[in-house]
């Protein structure tokens, strides 16, 4: 079942027209990337996405629902959340504290508090960090902070931002491991990510982003083999 339909996207900012046209799609429990150089019009596509961004022409659906008819704000109460590039949690609030401001749109303090427990179990590492300033957390560490306040909402999909920026290869290693079991477990993910051979080893499938626009899409599989992408990104 599809669970995110992008359809004919035009977005930018202000004048700047970034993205053109661009299309994709997301099945419920699919790992999913979008792949590019720097300046395509990834993170702007997430960001119009989340409805950080009003799109000019297009539309963009999850589970049915119309995201642009709906405020930013409400769309992780739909079960759609992102984990922004560079992270951004707040780095003088306690770690506990910048998961639980992600289990904002569940119920209950019960319901957090069980959430939380589940961050701790995927992150056992965070653990004895728990009343740290989330600040003064290694940047691998901080990922997992800022992962972990996405999956407090109990979210359907989650979209990443370039999770692997600025970190060491052994924790980018340990990360990926973290969101193949995520996958394993059901959640559906959309990634955008520059580590193309990292991003190719998790998803089923990619899209290829190019000047604002899709240049190439497939399986992972067919994109390891595609003569471009080898060529201008996995440098054979």
């Amino acid at each position: 079942m599809t669970l995110l339909s992008v359809e004919g996207i035009r977005s930018g900012y202000g004048s700047l027209q970034v993205l053109s046209e661009v299309s994709l799609e997301v099945a419920e429990g699919e790992a999913v990337a979008i792949l590019g150089p720097n300046g395509a019009g990834k993170s702007t596509l997430l960001r119009t996405i989340s409805g950080l961004i009003t799109p000019t022409a297009g539309a963009i659906s999850f589970d049915g629902h119309d995201l642009l008819a709906m405020p930013a704000h409400r769309i992780p109460h739909a079960g759609l959340v992102q984990v922004p590039e560079a992270r951004h949690i707040f780095p003088s609030l306690s770690v506990r504290e910048n998961l639980l401001v992600g289990g904002t749109p569940l119920p209950t303090r019960a319901a957090r508090e069980a959430a939380l427990d589940d961050i701790w179990r995927i992150f056992p590492m965070l653990v004895t960090k728990r009343d740290a300033p989330a600040g003064t957390l290694s940047g691998g560490q901080q990922q997992m902070v800022a992962i972990g306040r996405a999956l407090m909402s109990r979210p359907r999909l989650v979209m990443l931002d370039e999770p692997s920026l600025g970190l060491a290869p052994l924790v980018v290693r340990e990360l990926y491991e973290v969101l193949r079991g995520l996958v394993q477990s059901g959640l559906t993910l959309l990634l955008v990510e520059q580590d193309v051979p990292v991003a190719l080893s998790l998803v089923s499938r990619a899209y290829v982003v190019e000047n604002g626009s899709i240049a190439l899409s497939g399986t992972a599989s067919e994109l390891r083999e595609s003569d471009h992408v080898r060529q201008a990104y996995l440098g054979i």
